[in-house]
C-alpha cells in the first residue's frame, strides 16, 4: 500500500490537527447519494452545537450526485444525527443528514424518512436490529488486496477468522476503522475476517429503530474515509469476484420485545410466516445484483425461494441454535446484499411484521417558504459558511 499515489498522507496532517480553531467548529455534513454512496462536505460553525436543532440546514448540487436535474438542482440537507469526529477530533463533529427537495418532499433517494415513520408508528414493539456488514478491499488497480497479481489465492478455508500472513490482509485498515467507530459512538459490536480472502465484516448493534440505519451509514462513511488514508477502495458489491468465492451480505438480526422474552419463539415464528408471504417485496429492496450472490450455494439461499431453519446458514432465515434451545431471542434474515440500504431493510421489516401506515401528506407551499428562508439565512450568514452555500 505504501506505493500508492492515491494515499492521503495523514502523517503530514498531524501538525495541523491540534491548531487553535478560535472557537469555531468544523462540521462534516454527510448524506447518501443517488447511487447508494456517501458524500460529504464541511461547514464552519461559530460554536459547538449541543442539539440537532442548533445545526443549520444546508444544500448541495443534486445534479452532480444523481439526485436532481440540472435545471432544479438544489437539494437540502436536514441534520438527523450528530457524532464526534475521529479524524479532526473535538470539538469537530460529523453530521448525518436526510435529503429533501425544494418542493418540501423527501428526495427520492431519501429512504430514511419513511423508515422513521414506520419505526415511530410501531415503537411500542421496541424492535432491535443488528446488521453484519461484509465488504471487500481492493487496491488502486482494482485488484483484491492480498491476491496474486493476475492470479488467484488458494481455495477458501483458512481465511475465515484467520490469523497470520497469507491468511488475512489489510488488518491495519480494519483496526483503524474499528477504533474510529468506537470514538464516534457507533455501537460496533465486533469484526472478523471473512471466508473469501480480502473480505471482512463488522457488526453494528443491537440498535433500536431508526438508529440502526443511522449508525450503519455512519460506519460505512468512516470505512471509506479510513481507507482513503491507505490508498484502498471499499466494495460493497454482493459478488465482487465471480466463481467459487463467497459473496458479501448484510445479514440482519431482528427481535421485538416479545421475541426477547421467555416464550418468544411464538412471535419469531409468526414474523417468519409474514416474511414468507412478502418474500418478493423484500428482495426488491435487499440490494442490487443480489441474484449473483443468492444462488443456493456459498452459504446462501436461492433468490427465488423462501426457507428457514435452526442454525441453517443456507436458509433465507436462520434461527440461532441457542434461540431454538431456549425458546426466545431473535432471528437472522440472511437475504440482504452487502450493498442494501439499512433504512430500506429496517423499514420493510417493520412494515411486514407489524403492518403498514397511511401515506404522508405534505404542505408543499409551507415547506418551500421554509427552504427559501433558510437559503437566505445561509447566504447572509457568511461567518458560518465555508464559501458559497450551494457549492
Amino acid at each position: 500500500m505504501a506505493d500508492s499515489k492515491t494515499i492521503s498522507y495523514a502523517e503530514n496532517l498531524k501538525k495541523y490537527v491540534d491548531l487553535d480553531q478560535k472557537g469555531h467548529v468544523m462540521a462534516e455534513y454527510i448524506w447518501i447519494d443517488g447511487t447508494s454512496g456517501v458524500r460529504s462536505k464541511t461547514k464552519t460553525l461559530k460554536g459547538s452545537p449541543k442539539t440537532l436543532e442548533e445545526l443549520p440546514e444546508w444544500n448541495f448540487d443534486g445534479s452532480s450526485t444523481g439526485q436532481a436535474a440540472s435545471d432544479n438542482s438544489d437539494v437540502y440537507l436536514r441534520p438527523v444525527a450528530m457524532y464526534p469526529d475521529p479524524f479532526r477530533h473535538a470539538p469537530n463533529i460529523l453530521v448525518l443528514c436526510e435529503c429533501w427537495d425544494s418542493d418540501g418532499t423527501p428526495n427520492k433517494f431519501n429512504y430514511r424518512h419513511e423508515a422513521a415513520r414506520l419505526v415511530e408508528a410501531h415503537k411500542h414493539h421496541k424492535t432491535w436490529f443488528g446488521l453484519e456488514q461484509e465488504y471487500t478491499l481492493f487496491d488502486q488497480y482494482d485488484q483484491v488486496y492480498g491476491w496474486p497479481r493476475g492470479g488467484f489465492p488458494g481455495p477458501q478455508g483458512p481465511y475465515y477468522c484467520g490469523v497470520g500472513t497469507g491468511k488475512v490482509f489489510c488488518r491495519d485498515i480494519v483496526e483503524a476503522h474499528y477504533k474510529a467507530c468506537l470514538y464516534a459512538g457507533v455501537t460496533i459490536s465486533g469484526i472478523n475476517a471473512e471466508v473469501m480472502p480480502g473480505q471482512w465484516e463488522f457488526q453494528v448493534g443491537p440498535c433500536e429503530g431508526i438508529d440502526m440505519g443511522d449508525q450503519l451509514w455512519l460506519a460505512r462513511f468512516l470505512l471509506h474515509r479510513v481507507a482513503e488514508e491507505f490508498g484502498a477502495k471499499i466494495s460493497f458489491h454482493p459478488k465482487p469476484i465471480p466463481g467459487d468465492w463467497n459473496g458479501a451480505g448484510l445479514h440482519s438480526n431482528v427481535s421485538s420485545e416479545n421475541m426477547r422474552k421467555p416464550g418468544g419463539m411464538k412471535y419469531i415464528e409468526e414474523a417468519i410466516k409474514r416474511l414468507e408471504k412478502r418474500h418478493k417485496q423484500h428482495m426488491e429492496v435487499y440490494g442490487t445484483d443480489n441474484a449473483m450472490r443468492m444462488t443456493g450455494i456459498h452459504e446462501t439461499a436461492s433468490m427465488d425461494s423462501f426457507t428457514y431453519g435452526v442454525a441453517n446458514r443456507g436458509a433465507s432465515i436462520r434461527i440461532p441454535r441457542s434461540v431454538g434451545k431456549e425458546g426466545y431471542g431473535y432471528f437472522e434474515d440472511r437475504r440482504p446484499a452487502s450493498n442494501a440500504d439499512p433504512y430500506q431493510i429496517t423499514g420493510v421489516m417493520i412494515e411486514t411484521i407489524y403492518g403498514g401506515i397511511e401515506p404522508e401528506k405534505f404542505d408543499s407551499k409551507k415547506q418551500v417558504e421554509k427552504f427559501e428562508q433558510q437559503a437566505k439565512e445561509i447566504e447572509q450568514s457568511i461567518g458560518t459558511t465555508n464559501g458559497e452555500s450551494s457549492s
